[in-house]
């Protein structure tokens, strides 16, 4: 492409389309002319950017599709509409979506932690590099501190607690996914290395039951919405390296903006397990009640995702966001 050339046949029609950008009050023709010459600048700045990039003009023709763009299209505030969408179709159909990387996650998590969990549990000297007999001791015992950690705050602070530090670390499996997943993989391991650490001791200690007790009614939840955060992190960082039919900048912007709106869904689901962690994991309530209670919560999430969720992906939902609201895609030189 001949850039002077390609300037001189089109700069009346940017000087015309910043023109009208800069009325206040335009006619029906003026409104009409202005998307058409937005849709033509776009295309010139995608031509542009693809065969002969040249800063000074693409920085110009940005700004000029970035106004015209938003002049065409309007600003639009959040409704109550958008968030019932979002609960009833997005952040579901985004789970739903993603369920080919959590569930294997979460099947080969729970192994992990087993596995590392009877390794410890059946090996004295693993035991004795954790910590010395008499803490050990002071961990597992009845009235210890694996028992006393759920009642140690008063139940409202310990649930916001808990619910923040588990939001941070689900939204750092999202974000981070990008870097090809590797620190998801870190975090993802630490969480099962804990609990892995809590199934040996308790073990071998005896008291297995005890633990479970108190792990169950808010850790399925709890560690469900860790698996999907984490699926969906080494999915997003899958991308990169495997973008399929679209670009790769293109994958990555879809795929992005979903696990976003994800990490914000993920969020309302820790804080239910937050609050069942702090208010019916030390309660006085056996441990049957408890337990069900976790079970119940963990089967609504799941009919959630594969009902709520599976219809709207089969509606064509995929958690990112309207097609009205993505920048525009413009055609590209070959």
């Amino acid at each position: 492409m001949d850039l002077d050339v390609f300037v001189s046949a089109h700069r009346a029609e940017w000087d015309r389309l910043d023109a009208l950008l800069r009325r206040r009050n335009l006619t029906g023709a003026e409104a009409d002319e202005l998307v058409t010459l937005y849709q033509r600048t776009a295309t010139h700045l995608s031509l542009i950017q693809s065969s002969a990039p040249d800063p000074q003009l693409t920085g110009r023709l940005s700004q000029l599709v970035a106004r015209a763009r938003s002049t065409v299209t309007g600003t639009r505030r959040a409704s109550w509409h958008d968030v019932t969408r979002f609960l009833t179709q997005s952040f579901p159909a985004a789970v739903y979506r993603s369920r080919h990387w959590w569930v294997p996650t979460a099947l080969v998590s729970t192994a992990v932690a087993a596995l590392l969990g009877w390794w410890i549990g059946t090996h004295p000297e693993v035991q004795s590099s954790i910590a010395a007999p008499s803490e050990l001791r002071e961990l597992t015992r009845p009235g210890g501190q694996y028992e006393t950690y759920y009642s140690s705050h008063p139940a409202t602070s310990f649930a916001a607690q808990v619910w923040t530090n588990n939001a941070q670390a689900a939204a750092m499996c999202l974000v981070l996914g990008v870097f090809l997943g590797l620190p998801v993989l870190w975090i993802l391991f630490q969480n099962m290395l804990n609990l892995g650490v809590g199934i040996g001791l308790m073990s071998s200690a005896g008291r297995l039951d005890t633990f479970l007790g108190l792990v169950l009614p808010h850790g399925l939840l709890e560690l469900t919405a860790v698996f999907v955060a984490a699926g969906t992190g080494l999915r997003l960082g899958w991308t990169l390296i495997d973008p399929g039919p679209r670009t790769r900048r293109t994958a990555l912007a879809e795929e992005g903006r979903a696990a976003v709106g994800m990490a914000i869904g993920l969020a309302l689901v820790l804080f239910v397990s937050g609050a069942i962690e702090g208010f019916v994991t030390p309660s006085g309530l056996p441990t049957w009640a408890r337990i069900t209670i976790g079970v119940t919560a963990e089967l609504i999430f799941l009919a959630y995702v594969y009902l709520v969720g599976a219809r709207a992906a089969r509606i064509g939902e995929t958690g990112d966001i309207d097609a009205a609201e993505r920048s525009a895609a413009v055609p590209t030189a070959a």
